[in-house]
């Protein structure tokens, strides 16, 4: 009897006309199938070079004609729209990033990784279930309502607590910043400790370990790439955050000298000016560049993390 790969129109020795109507809808619909499986795998690298192709398409005249690179990666002056003497400086805004996406991995890392480990080793039954659904949850929160409760509610809580004259600094979108890159280090997180083999967890207790010995010694050690991975793709998701950030810094060109200081993003630059800039002119052209800069970063520090996950999968 033919396979299911039996091209249409292949003679059939038995089953009538009705089993040859059947095998031959059959074929159709699962090379169709494959071209709709084939077509969504494909889509993300297109759609990623697309991106890529256009943002530097449009910022290449700047790149070209345009930019000092000097003045550009190491002068914190960014005024744009000077008429006579325009400047594009951001080492502000690269420090302004630095800052909020650091300070964001020092609230996330533990956060997210004691989160996991509580999971993954210790929780149970439906405690587990319920926490790793409210952790999908944190991550379904909009990064515009997360900018609200910076604005709303963080800004406030620090002009009290620390009695300083603003609240929109790199503390309030620092905390923001690491809450919502939590829950991405918390799935991979967990999802690496999950796979460290049971036998390592069985040998370690025959040996008379506790289970807080056990993840410690034996599974943290085994999952550390894993775990690095995790921490990589949190980096990525708060080095590409645009309205909340833009909404917590108070978006101020400034070089901070504490956690207190107001600053300005680079992704937040970009989504306050883009608007306001002429199509084709030179402060357009600029903020593509540094849309071709974030790209560059945010894709290399994904593609190390997407590495280095595959990797521990592998081993």
């Amino acid at each position: 009897m033919a396979n299911s790969n039996t091209v249409p129109g292949a003679a059939v020795a038995a089953g009538g006309a009705g089993a040859f109507d059947r095998r031959d809808s059959d074929w159709y619909v699962d090379k169709a199938v494959q071209g709709l499986v084939f077509l969504c795998g494909i889509s993300a690298i297109v759609f990623v070079l697309g991106i890529f192709i256009f943002v530097f398409k449009e910022g290449v005249g700047f790149i070209f004609h345009h930019m000092n690179v000097r003045e550009f990666f190491l002068t914190p002056y960014w005024f744009p729209s000077d008429a006579d003497d325009p400047e594009y400086g951001i080492l502000a805004l690269m420090a302004g990033t630095a800052s909020v996406t650091g300070l964001a991995m020092l609230v996330a890392v533990p956060f997210s990784l004691g989160a996991a480990i509580y999971i993954a080793e210790f929780a149970s039954g439906k405690t587990r279930e319920t926490l790793k659904v409210l952790v999908e949850l944190l991550a379904a929160i909009p990064s515009v309502v997360w900018g609200f409760i910076g604005l709303v509610i963080m800004n406030p809580l620090i002009i009290k607590w620390f009695d300083v004259p603003v609240g929109l600094c790199v503390l309030n979108a620092g905390i923001i910043l690491g809450l919502m890159a939590a829950p991405i280090m918390t799935s991979i997180a967990e999802d690496a400790l999950k796979a460290v083999p049971d036998r390592y967890r069985e040998a370690a207790e025959a040996m008379g370990a506790t289970r807080w010995q056990v993840t410690y010694k034996v599974v943290l050690p085994a999952a550390k790439n894993g775990l690095l991975g995790g921490v990589l793709l949190g980096v990525g998701r708060g080095f590409g955050e645009t309205m909340a950030v833009l909404m917590a810094t108070g978006h101020a060109v400034n070089i901070p000298d504490s956690v207190f200081d107001s600053v300005r993003a680079l992704t937040a630059t970009i989504a306050a000016e883009l608007g306001e800039t002429v199509v084709g002119g030179e402060h357009y052209q600029a903020l593509f560049t540094i849309g071709i800069l974030l790209f560059l970063v945010t894709f290399t520090v994904n593609l190390t993390a997407d590495l280095i996950v595959r990797g521990i999968r592998k081993g």
